[in-house]
């Protein structure tokens, strides 16, 4: 987006914005909260994919009782270190956050907490919640499976979803590596705004109807489907098929929800989501002491790296997002393109409350 055309909210604004649309459906106000929380993290770290151009979806979900509003994650059994939980169709962000704070907890009194739901929905991005341990001075994981996308190498079908992944640990000073990272080439909204935009999608990013690498956006949405990280099988793409079925064993395999092509196809409400998702917290004082200093060690000798010809600097993981947060602390809000104001403010106008107020 460039900046001359950018509109910029206020954090603050576009929580208050989140609360209002989302209790005017009936969302009770500490789980309205909870979703605000993850939506303004979303765009303030950079993934808009996620954030506000996701709201009408948590809106429509909860308008159609396709997710429910009036009940509470649930404990189905527990031991000192593991909980499996029943997130009773609640918003994902709400059952993710009991989740990942059970598993916090138990971190906390056994050195480990892995906690599985089923019964969860569409929970935003995976970082929010490793980076909720990350900064209890835990290392944080957080994976969920999703809508079938991905097609398997050597496959034809749309079998696996885009099944992210996210590892949050804590350095010193402040510092920190966040991975947050899908287990395909890329995510499907990408290959939707080439379509529109007519442009070609580069040979790796998705299939054509009978599993080959295409560049038509349009045959790879209507026909085809994602291909996994690493693209075809030449380039090692079955590493990420491998990953993303990696995430599936932790989420819907062993969470006994929806998995792999039995997930409800991506944008339909035929039937209820039943996510499966997976929240790990361990306390890195159980190993090796220096935790933190060693992990310093390693993003600063990456960051100190000669970058290669044409390019400024080497990143780590986590990286990208700081750049964007110190961005929109420098602008005074969150930058977006006038007409993504103007899609949230017509939300808002359909559920009579007041709108986004800019800077």
């Amino acid at each position: 987006m460039a900046d001359q055309v950018n509109s910029l909210i206020p954090r603050e604004e576009f929580h208050d914005f989140v609360v209002r649309c989302m209790t005017a459906v009936g969302t009770r106000q500490d789980d309205a909260r909870a979703l605000a929380d993850l939506l303004v993290a979303a765009d303030y770290r950079g993934h808009y994919s996620h954030g506000l151009n996701r709201l009408d979806m948590y809106v429509r979900d909860v308008q159609s009782t396709m997710t429910v509003t009036d009940k509470s994650p649930a404990i189905v059994k527990e031991t000192a270190a593991t909980a499996f939980v029943n997130g009773n169709n609640l918003l994902g962000p709400v059952v993710g956050r009991f989740c990942i704070d059970l598993a916090i907890q138990k971190a906390k009194d056994a050195g480990i907490g892995w906690v599985v739901a089923k019964g969860s929905n569409h929970f935003g991005i995976a970082g929010w919640y490793s980076m909720r341990a990350m900064e209890q001075g835990l290392v944080g994981m957080a994976f969920t499976n999703t809508s079938p996308l991905l097609v398997p190498t050597r496959a034809k079908d749309r079998t696996l979803g885009t099944n992210p992944i996210s590892v949050a640990a804590p350095a010193n000073n402040g510092d920190s590596y966040v991975l947050d990272m899908a287990t395909t080439a890329v995510a499907l909204g990408k290959i939707e705004l080439n379509d529109r935009k007519g442009i070609e999608a580069p040979i790796g990013w998705g299939t054509d109807r009978d599993g080959k690498p295409c560049s038509n956006p349009a045959e790879i949405v209507d026909n085809g489907g994602l291909m996994p990280l690493g693209g075809p099988e030449e380039c090692s793409g079955y590493k990420g098929y491998g990953l993303s079925m990696m995430v599936e064993l932790f989420c819907g395999i062993l969470g006994g929800s929806a998995f792999g092509p039995n997930v409800r196809t991506w944008k339909t409400t035929d039937r209820e989501a039943n996510l499966g998702q997976c929240f790990v917290a361990l306390d890195p004082s159980a190993f090796a002491p220096g935790f933190e200093g060693r992990m310093s060690q390693l993003i600063d000798h990456c960051r100190g790296l000669q970058p290669a010809e044409g390019e400024s600097e080497v990143l780590v993981p986590g990286d990208p997002e700081r750049k964007h947060m110190a961005k929109c602390d420098s602008l005074g809000g969150i930058p977006y393109h006038p007409n993504q104001v103007k899609y949230a403010n017509d939300l808002a106008a359909s559920l009579h409350v007041a709108p986004m107020k800019p800077l």
